[in-house]
């Protein structure tokens, strides 16, 4: 995967976290693994038990959504993102599952990148920086698929509960891109099977505050 590519992924994930304070967290859901792979942190069982549910739309066609361990910042949290690249395009897919994958531009180092490509409607990323505090330890989905039974409208001042509500269970392959070929050349298993479920209601709070 090229460099620029992942570093924008980066800078995503950054601005996710900024937008994570508009929500509070109340929720259900799990995310667990039978080997998950981490280099030099985590090689085994891993069961990310949630605690913080939250969902930040953006002018009503994309919707970020965190599952988390605690509310603490995401740089000392474990937890999950979910992106949606097409927010009402999910929408019309509620109970039939959708694919997830990278987002768009970003592949596996020596794959080549089609920018005229569609992007994935969904893409994950796996994160343990609780977990893995000396190193990055996020990992990103490469394939696999998510179903929503119920997914928020987008709308902050929705009114009806049942627009509020998203409800989804997942199975995906994650890991990190920039080691998909190398280590696959080197006999290394490097990409992780997790699956998981949440279900909780969109809540509106207090903007983040722009200042330490």
């Amino acid at each position: 995967m090229k460099e620029r590519g992942f570093a924008l992924l980066v800078r995503a994930l950054c601005l996710v976290v900024l937008l994570s304070a508009c929500t509070t967290g109340e929720g259900q859901g799990e995310v667990t693994s039978e080997r998950l792979y981490v280099p030099d942190c985590w090689d085994g069982p891993f069961r990310l038990q949630p605690t913080f549910f939250g969902a930040n739309p953006s002018r009503g066609t994309t919707l970020f959504i965190q599952i988390q361990r605690g509310d603490d910042s995401v740089k000392v949290s474990d937890g999950l993102f979910v992106s949606i690249s097409d927010l009402q395009a999910v929408r019309q897919k509620r109970g039939e599952p959708v694919p997830v994958g990278l987002p768009a531009g970003v592949e596996p180092s020596g794959t080549a990148v089609d920018p005229n490509g569609p992007p994935a409607l969904v893409s994950m990323a796996l994160y343990l920086q609780s977990t893995c505090n000396r190193q990055n330890g996020t990992l990103y989905s490469l394939e696999g698929q998510i179903t929503f039974d119920s997914l928020f409208s987008g709308d902050p001042n929705e009114l009806e509960a049942s627009e509020r509500l998203t409800e989804a269970t997942f199975d995906a392959e994650f890991a990190d891109p920039r080691l998909v070929e190398i280590s696959a050349a080197d006999g290394v298993d490097v990409v992780s099977r997790a699956s998981g479920w949440f279900r909780f209601f969109f809540q509106r709070g207090p903007p983040a505050q722009p200042f330490p």
